[in-house]
């Protein structure tokens, strides 16, 4: 009898289970399959996917340059895209310098910041004629326009050494600079980037 009533008192919490689990399979399947708005197109822009994302190590940035003449829109194109790029880095170098100087003890933290911000801009302008081209695509549009779509890269430790080589120079900054406590915070931030 005490046998019956346990096999009973399975089965059912069994059955339970099951229903739950379908039913959360179900609600998954519903979330997944939503209708495409009416009157709106997916476009999918080439050299734009997550693979051309900033990452820990890498800066990187995409854009699209469009015009009738196939070189303007490339010239458009590789603009856009380093504009882009400078202000992701100099964001980054800003923040990274305003952090390196708030957690050391320089007794004069005013001008150390504006000194490492002033080197970051001078950095930032020489060292983006280094970026690589990572994508290059070029459509032609039914109205004949051509539309070029780039994504570049710089890589974060060459751009820290060079920071380091200009900080490097200026004996004032030289003679409280930390370049790993440097380096550390400049990967503290490049990985929140990645993120």
């Amino acid at each position: 009898m005490k046998k019956a009533v346990l096999l009973r008192n399975l089965t059912l919490v069994l059955a339970a289970m099951l229903t739950f689990a379908v039913q959360g399979c179900k609600k998954k399947k519903e979330i997944v399959e939503e209708e495409k708005p009416k009157g709106e197109v997916l476009i999918n822009e080439y050299c734009s996917s997550e693979n051309y994302f900033s990452d820990k190590k890498t800066f990187r940035a995409t854009a699209t340059g469009e015009s009738m003449d196939r070189e303007t829109a490339k010239k458009k194109a590789r603009s856009n895209a380093n504009a882009e790029l400078a202000k992701t880095i100099r964001t980054t170098m800003q923040i990274v310098g305003d952090n390196y100087v708030n957690s050391t003890e320089f007794n004069n933290k005013e001008e150390v910041t504006e000194t490492f911000n002033e080197m970051a801009r001078t950095i930032i302008d020489e060292t983006l004629t280094g970026a690589i081209k990572i994508c290059d695509k070029l459509t032609q549009k039914p109205d004949g326009n051509y539309v070029s779509y780039i994504a570049i890269e710089l890589s974060g430790e060459d751009l820290v050494a060079d920071y380091h080589e200009a900080l490097s120079k200026d004996e004032r900054i030289m003679a409280e600079y930390n370049y790993e406590k440097f380096k550390e915070t400049f990967e503290a931030e490049m990985e929140k980037l990645g993120n």
